[in-house]
């Protein structure tokens, strides 16, 4: 059973950070794109950044190009979001998301099918 766990979100006063993770479990980063997205009250969910099974290609949406960062532990399963910079615009629900069709980083964030979700994370940027 394919399972995406995040966590990482809270409360955090604009410029600070945050590091959200996603542990999975039932398939392996080696064979699976994954990626983060976001929802915020009122808006569709939109792909933040993505990367392929292999790595090599990654994707940002440009409103967090420069202040967030993707990475991935092949070992712990585990891909994380760093954020910086961080700004009240930014507040969402932050899903983890993952497919096995040999997507590229921009087309998973594209959602071009349906991925596998995890159950999300708040984010809050607010003073």
């Amino acid at each position: 059973q394919l399972q995406l766990v995040e966590s990482g979100g809270g409360l955090v006063q604009p410029g600070g950070s945050l590091r959200l993770s996603c542990a999975v479990s039932g398939f392996s980063l080696e064979y699976f794109a994954i990626g983060w997205f976001r929802q915020a009250p009122g808006k569709e969910r939109e792909g933040v950044s993505c990367i392929s099974n292999s790595g090599s290609s990654t994707f940002y949406a440009d409103s967090v190009k420069g202040r967030f960062t993707i990475s991935r532990d092949i070992a712990k399963n585990t891909v994380y979001l760093q954020m910086n910079s961080l700004k009240p615009e930014d507040t969402a629900v932050y899903y983890c998301a993952a497919d096995g069709g040999g997507f590229t980083g921009q087309a998973l964030c594209a959602q071009t099918r349906e991925p596998h979700w995890g159950q999300g994370t708040q984010v809050t940027v607010s003073s």
